[in-house]
């Protein structure tokens, strides 16, 4: 079977649908035992039978909330049969004793999830003796460390679901849990995904989706708590929707990309929680969530099988985590938890309205971030964070200094030079040898509405202090740089799609280049500063968005000391692009001073 896209009708018929198509051909790779699916070939840093048990428990977030809504599906008798042998200690597919930071410790967590929202189902499926297996396999989330971050939920919810059928859990876990999770939260509605640390998707779809899942379950038993989540999911909603173009993409931003349509959870999540968002309409709220499902379905992300890929818009293991089985895409159906609304929930009957009215600049200081929209694009200015990691790639979806919902973002393809980097949207330094290095973290931060300041030593003797002044379709960057060597600079605008056809126009000279074809129009000035500014293609399927790329890019070279430069960038979703673009910002030199202008703005937005 050939799947290309699938279609998202209005209906909860339409949409449990759209589930079936996405699970069964999942199901038919059950491995004998029923309690693992073998996907394909790729590995993970973790063994092939945990990686089976993930692409089999994963299903489960789907498909709990599709019975918890009245669906039924005829696969829930072999899914029941493999949590029975996958928990019984005796068998020959048991799921086995775990460790700390394992990752079944992750994939337990739906099945506290899945007593909760079908327990007749799922405990009442079982004997005495095969729940008392499936008690005990699960108490080890109370027995082993997860990670610090958004991974100290995973044992909640496994306690959750144990006391919603009055088996033995452990209060002392969820107590000691949620404690922890308080010193992540930021204020604004915000949290960091562990001690100051970044604010990605793991923020909505990750720790609010928990939050507000523990609020439904618990809102009488414990109502402090579950106020306090949906309070903050209220003012989390507020800043979330800048994340979303009108069309319903979301901007692609940090690791985990291949969990695609999980971006979107937060807004089931939202609506099972009955968290009263005024400031938007249940309608806008079923828009949008309708919007970016149907988006993901018309795009190239299963196989042959019809099962999802590896990937983003294309199956694509360049920009894949270390952590990326075969069944990890599935995660994606977290945001499936809308077809627990049962029938007469006012979700079905609402009709889908479009995106609010949004401002086309809004800053968010907790996430160190500016959002910006114009004509359906949705872009993302991008301050950084103090602090690294080593997840893969973690410079280019982390450090960039803008985000895209039509552009994307690039990742390396490998070491040696500008084509082998894909370096849009960011600076890359090198010693004038081919091997270059990027902003990894932000020394220091400013941020308001109208510009960012950040400051980044990519060696301990280079210093780059860089202004961004947001906006779409062009923005303003500037680049102050203090060099104890020799270096080579290399910085890229958007990475735009190839035009498949002859229909793309290149615009070099004078200064700038620009990319232009029905798919969208990335240029790049130089406004400040020395350097050739030229169209570079990178390797191939190193964008998530397009395998196939062309980056704008100024070069320029730096001996020790202190240097200026600035460039405007330009963005647009069409090839119909502004004419005067190159025009937008301009520079003049007083007493040693620099001054930048915009467009139709008497004051300088920048000195320097």
């Amino acid at each position: 079977m050939n799947r290309e896209s699938l279609q998202v009708g209005a209906t909860k018929a339409d949409v449990e649908n759209v589930l079936f198509e996405l699970i069964d051909p999942v199901m038919a790779e059950l491995k004998e035992g029923h309690a693992g699916i073998h996907l394909g070939e790729t590995g993970s840093s973790y063994g092939s039978k945990t990686a089976h048990m993930e692409a089999f428990s994963r299903l489960f977030w789907g498909v709990a909330p599709l019975v918890a809504g009245g669906g039924e599906t005829s696969h829930l008798d072999r899914l029941i049969v493999g949590i029975r042998n996958g928990t019984d200690p005796n068998h020959s597919q048991y799921w086995g004793k775990l460790t700390d930071y394992h990752q079944m410790l992750v994939e337990m967590s739906v099945y506290g999830y899945a007593l909760c929202l079908m327990p007749d189902q799922l405990w009442g499926g079982l004997t005495n003796e095969e729940q008392d297996h499936l008690v005990a396999w699960l108490s080890q989330s109370s027995q082993y460390k997860c990670h610090d971050c958004n991974w100290l939920f995973f044992p909640v919810l496994v306690q959750l679901g144990l006391k919603q059928v009055g088996a033995p859990y452990c209060q002392q876990t969820i107590d000691d849990s949620l404690e922890r999770m308080e010193a992540f939260y930021l204020g604004n509605g915000w949290y960091a995904d562990g001690a100051d640390a970044h604010r990605d998707y793991y923020v909505p779809f990750a720790i609010h989706f928990y939050s507000l899942f523990y609020a439904k379950v618990l809102e009488k038993e414990d109502p402090a708590r579950a106020t306090l989540y949906k309070e903050r999911a209220q003012l989390f909603a507020k800043d979330f929707i800048y994340w979303f173009a009108d069309d319903g993409r979301a901007i692609p931003y940090g690791r985990s990309m291949t969990y695609r349509f999980a971006q979107a959870a937060f807004w089931s999540a939202i609506v099972f929680a009955e968290v009263d968002v005024a400031t938007y309409s249940l309608g806008e709220i079923k828009g949008l969530l309708f919007r970016h499902l149907r988006e993901w379905m018309d795009r190239p992300i299963f196989d042959a099988r019809g099962v999802l890929t590896i990937g983003y818009d294309y199956p694509n293991l360049e920009m894949s985590e270390n952590y990326n089985s075969p069944g990890s895409p599935y995660w994606a159906l977290k945001t499936f938890l809308f077809l627990a609304f049962p029938d007469n929930h006012p979700f079905w009957s609402a009709e889908e309205q479009e995106m609010p009215t949004l401002t086309e600049v809004h800053a968010q200081a907790e996430a160190n971030k500016v959002l910006a929209r114009h004509h359906g694009h949705a872009a993302m200015f991008n301050a950084g964070h103090p602090r690294t990691n080593e997840h893969t790639h973690t410079s280019a979806k982390y450090e960039k200094f803008v985000y895209s919902s039509h552009f994307g973002f690039s990742v390396p393809r490998a070491e040696w030079g500008i084509e082998q980097g894909a370096f849009d949207s960011m600076l890359a330094l090198s010693e004038q040898d081919q091997l270059f290095r990027v902003k990894r973290s932000s020394t220091s931060i400013q941020l308001s509405k109208s510009l960012i300041k950040m400051e980044w030593k990519p060696w301990q003797d280079v210093i780059v202090e860089t202004w961004l002044v947001p906006g779409l379709p062009c923005h303003l960057r500037v680049h102050r740089i203090r060099t104890a060597r020799p270096l080579t600079a290399a910085e890229g605008g958007f990475a735009v799609g190839l035009d498949e056809g002859e229909n793309g126009l290149s615009i070099v000279g004078e200064g700038k280049a620009l990319y232009t074809h029905r798919g969208g129009t990335s240029g790049m000035k130089r406004i400040y500063g020395t350097g050739e500014v030229k169209l570079v293609y990178p390797n191939i399927n190193t964008n998530l968005i397009n395998p196939r790329t062309s980056i704008p890019t100024v070069v320029s070279t730096f001996e020790p000391g202190t240097h200026i430069q600035a460039v405007a960038v330009y963005g647009a979703t069409d090839d119909r692009y502004e004419e005067d673009w190159d025009t937008y910002f301009s520079v003049e030199e007083k007493s040693g001073t620099l001054l930048f202008y915009q467009n139709e703005i008497a004051e300088p937005i920048l000195s320097i």
